[in-house]
Formats: C-alpha cells, sequence, structure tokens
C-alpha cells in the first residue's frame, strides 16, 4: 500500500498516497487548504533557541501554505529532540516532502523516508491521541514499504489501514484521512491476480477490499470538504468506471480536468482526467 497525500491538515504538495498511487494520501503533503494562519510575516532567524512551541507552529505551518519545503525542514530539524507531539509529526512530514523533491537523490530519499517514519512513531508514542500522528505514522509506514520488500509491504497494510482508520474516529472531519482510506481500500480493491496469489500464499488473509467501500470514502471525503483535492476528484471518476457507471464517471473526470491547478500534481491529474474522458468516449 503506497500513500501519496496531501497531508497535515489536508492535501500534499501545495498544503501526497496519493497513492500514487495514496497519497499523494499527499495532499495526503496531507495537500488543498489547510487552513487560515493569518498574514505573511518575516521569518525570525531560524537559529533562535526560546521560541515558544506555539511560535514555532506558526512559523512551520506559514513555510508549509508557502510551499517552503526545505527551510520548513531546516526549521524543524533544529528542534527534532523535541517531545512535543505537533513539532513531531510536522518534522516527519517535512522529511517526507524533501524526499519526494526531484532534486533529492535516491540515496537521501530513502534516509529521509525511515527518517519521517521515527519522528511519525516518536509523535504517536507522544499523543496516541493526535489523529495527525496516527495518519502520518500510516503514511511514512507506507512509504518505506517501497524498500522492504512484497512480504514487509502486506504485513504493512493492516497496520496502516488501523492508523488510517484512527485519525478518522479522532477526526472524521479530516477529509485527508478518509481520502487515505478510500485509496487503501482502491488499492487492495485493483491488485492484480498474481500479487493476491502471492499475498496468499504469504497470509492466511490477505488484506482485500472492493471498489464500492473506496466509493464510499472518496464520497464521504467530498462531503466533508467538497472540492478539497483534485485527486479525489479523479479517483471518484476512476472507481465509477471500475464499476462500469461512465455517467458518473464523466461527471467527476469532468471536475478533476476543471480543477484549477496549484501544483504540479493538479496539472498532471487534470491531464489523466483528459485522457480517461477522451478514451471512454471514444469508445461509445
Amino acid at each position: 500500500c503506497r500513500v501519496c497525500p496531501r497531508v497535515a491538515g489536508h492535501v500534499p504538495g501545495r498544503s501526497t498516497v496519493a497513492l500514487s498511487a495514496i497519497a499523494t494520501w499527499s495532499r495526503p503533503g496531507a495537500s488543498a487548504p489547510c487552513g487560515d494562519f493569518g498574514q505573511p510575516w518575516a521569518l525570525r532567524p531560524l537559529s533562535i533557541p526560546w521560541l515558544r512551541v506555539e511560535e514555532i507552529l506558526e512559523q512551520a505551518d506559514y513555510l508549509y501554505e508557502s510551499g517552503e519545503t526545505e527551510k520548513l525542514y531546516q526549521l524543524l530539524t533544529q528542534y527534532k529532540e523535541s517531545e512535543d507531539a505537533e513539532l513531531l509529526w510536522r518534522l516527519a512530514r517535512a522529511s517526507r516532502d524533501v524526499a519526494q523533491l526531484s532534486r533529492t537523490s535516491e540515496e537521501e530519499k530513502k534516509l529521509l523516508v525511515y527518517e519521517a517514519l521515527e519522528y511519525a512513531k516518536r509523535a504517536l508514542q507522544k499523543n496516541e491521541s493526535h489523529f495527525a500522528a496516527h495518519k502520518w505514522y500510516a503514511i511514512c509506514l507506507s512509504d518505506v514499504g517501497d524498500y522492504e520488500g512484497i512480504k514487509a509491504k502486506i504485513a504493512n497494510a493492516y497496520i496502516i489501514k488501523e492508523h488510517f482508520e484512527k485519525a478518522i474516529e479522532l477526526n472524521p472531519k479530516d477529509a485527508t484521512s478518509i481520502h487515505l482510506m478510500g485509496i487503501w481500500c482502491y488499492t487492495f480493491a485493483e491488485m492484480p491476480w498474481y500479487q493476491r496469489r502471492i499475498a496468499e500464499m504469504l497470509f492466511a488473509t490477505p488484506p482485500s477490499s472492493t471498489y464500492e467501500k473506496a466509493l464510499g470514502y472518496f464520497h464521504r471525503a467530498e462531503q466533508v470538504d467538497p472540492n478539497f483535492y483534485s485527486k479525489n476528484l479523479l479517483l471518484l471518476g476512476k472507481t465509477y468506471l471500475k464499476l462500469h457507471n461512465k455517467k458518473l464517471a464523466a461527471f467527476w473526470l469532468m471536475k478533476a480536468k476543471d480543477y484549477p491547478a496549484h501544483t504540479e500534481e493538479d496539472k498532471q491529474i487534470q491531464t489523466e482526467a483528459a485522457q480517461l474522458l477522451t478514451s471512454f468516449s471514444e469508445k461509445n
């Protein structure tokens, strides 16, 4: 299960599973607007050690909303020994975001992916009642699956699902967590038969899901926060295609195609939606 969120309060990139396919579940990162942090202000020197946690968080959230990925990472790594869950889950997100940059080498990316998981794990240990700690732990755990083989990836899928569900339970108004749970369902619904056979050989009851369940989560995310993420619109369209409902597929794919492109991911989604619309309209 690979998530690519836009995430935090909301979506990866701008604000990944998506599972890019999660996440990207960056958007979730989670990724759409993440809240109003007030008017822009000059950055304080990064070397000030006595900033109160609230001030650090305010500065971090401003940098995140501004897309200053590397500056945000530089800021938060100064406080990597912190015991504060709010700082730690943001540090997990920042580490992951730097790993996702195209200029980050493969070697650096791997180090950052594992670093992000450690920060998320510590955030969870410090506050098991924080929805973002559960969400980011699930996202980061899914990322390390790329380096640990199919058996570990499938085993982790159960844990990832549990933490997304816990994040939703703790904050049912977080559209990103709901979206990522939808991606989890979609991913296992479309698992190729040969991968399913491998999973069945490794586990008595391998992870499984249905397109109907995925659709339910995508719709629920949309109800919580309409048009919060272009990928959610795209996946609604793709899921309806899987369920052979071309009318509703066209409706959601058109919304994804017309979604204002604020990020590179939005542009890619616009292109994919347009291609899908062209593809199945030509077959009619």
